[in-house]
């Protein structure tokens, strides 16, 4: 296994090392696609398992819907076909004959999905109605890279419908909440949840919500959002119900979704210079055992399948490496992998009773004896200290600043979060992009309700805004 380019010489470079050695996806033949492997796959099946709990949990139901939506579909509304338009990916012909109306190969599922709602809403008794669907998007990037940007992603995408503007404002808070306490309970991730600015948000939304995650490099993520539509799209396809008083009025409505950019996330957080750093929850092998074997491998193999067997009926997922590879390779291939427990015996383990236990969070290495409460503790631990150390990074790197030169320094030399007073303007955001290559983040709910004078304009009632470079 080549060495991996340290992450501070490199990162583009260690970035691509990383996603190829650890083995969570090769590229595909058509530029921008990826081939998602095994253990890259099984990630994103945890992240599936652990999120759909949550999303069922809420009575949203899971469907799924067409991969090809007729182009008139997205020009019922506007703003939403202006958005998506230099994305799209269209098909002319099938079965060898030109189409009457091209199709879109799907880039979001609103327009498809919310024509079987016009025909599924029929009166109040219908509401709400709250599906999710996990599938495929396709959307033409320019610039590519492996789970961050790609032409094609794997999500999922909620839609709601609701009766009043009030239920449908508390569903689009229930799902980036979801999505924070996710991504912190099981991913170890600290984010920041907010509100997009005009210029941010979602093409044909009233407003959109959003969690954003700093990586180590300093950029920001934008890794999930959940939108309010208003009745632009019920309009549109004029999804209507009967209230109890029979008058017929239009839904309102939310979408909102989390993507495999989640898993970029994840490298780029966690990761280090000598590979992954999963945290126990979300990886698809929490405890690798590998013998150390100089003489007769048979009474060390057999203690290693013993406590493969135990930590197995523990619930823990586990792997045994009995390869021919030398306990170096080995140490390294599953370092690179991230899997945050090694546990290594040989014959002075059998001795001793007791193991060594590797922690790839810390690189450290402590002696036990292997019993379900040290193991489970360990993997707890190791949890709890990488979420600790995002989220003192993320902290350390919101700095504050009162006018748009002291924000162009921090941007140049800190990087980070910068926090600033700013009142929403497309056109100052667009300048202030062209100037320093950051764009307005979110604004945080924290401080929602917190005005000042806008750094960049210097008028008054300017909001809490986080600026960054981003992906």
């Amino acid at each position: 296994m080549a060495r991996i380019t340290p992450r501070s010489q490199n990162q583009a470079k260690w970035y691509q090392e990383v996603v190829l050695q650890a083995e969570l996806a090769d590229y595909g033949p058509v530029r921008g696609t990826i081939v998602y492997r095994p253990y890259g796959y099984a990630i994103w099946e945890l992240i599936q398992a652990g999120l759909n709990k949550r999303i069922k949990s809420a009575g949203v139901e899971n469907a799924y819907f067409p991969l090809f939506i007729p182009y008139s579909f997205l020009e019922k509304e506007k703003q939403h076909v202006q958005g998506f338009a230099p994305e799209l990916a269209l098909v002319t012909h099938g079965g060898g004959k030109k189409l009457e109306e091209p199709l879109v190969v799907r880039p979001t599922s609103e327009t498809i999905m919310y024509h079987s709602f016009a025909k599924w809403i029929q009166s109040y008794n219908d509401l709400p109605l709250m599906i999710n669907q996990w599938n495929n998007v396709v959307r033409w990037e320019k610039r590519t890279l492996p789970f961050i940007r790609g032409l094609e992603f794997l999500w999922q995408e909620g839609h709601t419908a609701h009766a009043t503007k009030a239920e449908a404002d508390k569903e689009v808070m229930r799902a980036v909440d979801m999505y924070h306490d996710f991504v912190r309970d099981q991913l170890a991730l600290y984010s920041v949840v907010g509100y997009k600015t005009e210029t941010e948000k979602f093409s044909g939304a009233d407003y959109t919500t959003t969690f954003e995650i700093l990586l180590k490099d300093g950029k920001a993520l934008q890794s999930g959002t959940s939108h309010m539509l208003g009745q632009n799209f019920s309009r549109s396809f004029k999804i209507q119900f009967l209230d109890k008083d029979g008058k017929l009025r239009y839904v309102w409505q939310t979408s909102w979704g989390m993507s495999t950019r989640i898993i970029g996330a994840l490298i780029l957080a966690h990761g280090d210079d000598k590979g992954l750093r999963l945290p126990p929850k979300i990886a698809p092998i929490q405890v690798v055992i590998v013998p150390i074997i100089k003489g007769d491998p048979t009474a060390v193999v057999e203690k290693c399948r013993k406590i493969k067997d135990q930590l197995a009926g523990w619930g823990i997922r586990v792997k045994l490496d009995v390869s021919d590879k030398t306990p170096g390779y080995k140490f390294n291939y599953w370092e690179v992998k991230g899997v945050p427990l090694r546990i290594e015996v040989g014959e002075r383990e059998l001795k001793a009773r007791e193991v060594v236990v590797y922690r790839r969070d810390k690189g450290e290495r402590l002696k036990l004896a292997v019993s379900e409460k040290a193991i489970n503790g360990l993997l707890d631990d190791v949890q709890a200290s990488l979420l600790k150390e995002h989220r003192d990074f993320s902290r350390r790197n919101i700095r504050q600043a009162s006018s748009f030169e002291e924000m162009k320094k921090i941007i140049k030399e800190d990087k980070g979060f910068v926090k600033v007073f700013y009142k929403d303007n497309p056109e100052a955001e667009t300048k202030i992009k062209e100037e320093t290559g950051a764009t307005a983040r979110c604004i945080p709910l924290e401080y929602k309700d917190q005005t000042g004078v806008c750094f960049y304009s210097r008028q008054k009632g300017g909001r809490v805004t986080l600026f960054a470079k981003a992906y």
